[in-house]
Order: C-alpha cells, then structure tokens, then sequence
C-alpha cells in the first residue's frame, strides 16, 4: 500500500529521541508534515533536516508540527537531533515497519526512500512528495501546502 493524497493517514505509535511513545492520531486538530529520511547523520539527511531546522518557526507559526522518522534507533536520533539541534521530534521506525506501511519505498532497490507527507488537522494527507535527491525542495513544498511562507 502507498499512502497518497486525498487518503487518510494510517496511524502509528514510535518512540521519539526521548524514548516516549508519540501517536500520530494524537496530534489531530493541526497540520503535521511527516517526512521519512534513509539515515541520521549522513550528508543529505543532515542537510534536510537542518533545513526543517531552519524553517521551523514558519511551521509552528502556521500550526504545523513536524516529524522525522528514520529506522535509525533511539539513540542515534537523539545524537543527530542533538549534535544539529533540530527542535522537532524524531521517530525511531526501527525494523521499517511503518516506513512499509506507508509505501515508502527504495530508491535503486538499496537506499531508503525520502518522501515528505502533509496531513491536515482532519488527518487526511494533502501532499506527498518524493525526491531522494532534492533534500532541501521538501520543505518549500510542506510549506507551500500549510500556506506559510519559505523561510
């Protein structure tokens, strides 16, 4: 199954950079973008995430919370958030599970997909967009959707 847009968003519950257990159903009643990324710390996970960084007050001015999730563990997300100083969550989709229930696939059949989801306070998925190779264009493209401005 591929999560498209116009299609509710499956809900799931990860453990966060802390070790708490967030739900995605929890967040309902706000915009949440979503965005899987294949790795922590590597060069252009590292430059989308500093960009979210970057970007975040324009998020949480529109309402919107942003997550990353990865199947990196716990641990390492709580290095990468700490070592960048990302001030969004980090979900630990160890074992991929959600990443496959989502429909987030490979690039190349090797490296783990980078697909961005905007979900709109009712929990329906408003915009989906995959470039493994544009790290940087996910976020105008969440933002365009929110109706915040580029930062």
């Amino acid at each position: 199954m591929t999560v498209t847009e116009g299609s509710p968003a499956p809900d799931f519950s990860l453990p966060d950079q802390d070790g708490t257990t967030v739900t995605l159903s929890s967040l309902r009643g706000a915009w949440v973008v979503v965005y899987f990324y294949p790795k922590d710390d590597t060069p252009g996970c590292t430059a989308e995430s500093c960009s979210f960084r970057d970007s975040h007050e324009a998020f949480t001015d529109a309402g919107a919370t942003v997550i990353g999730i990865s199947s990196d563990s716990v641990e390492s997300h709580r290095a990468f958030a700490d070592k960048h100083r990302l001030p969004f969550t980090l979900l630990a989709d160890v074992g991929g599970t959600v990443r496959r229930d989502w429909g987030v696939g490979r690039t190349l059949g090797v490296i783990p997909g980078r697909v961005t989801y905007v979900i709109d306070p009712e929990g329906i998925v408003r915009r989906r967009f995959s470039s493994q190779f544009s790290p940087k264009k996910h976020i105008d493209e969440a933002l365009a959707v929110i109706g915040a401005p580029a930062a």
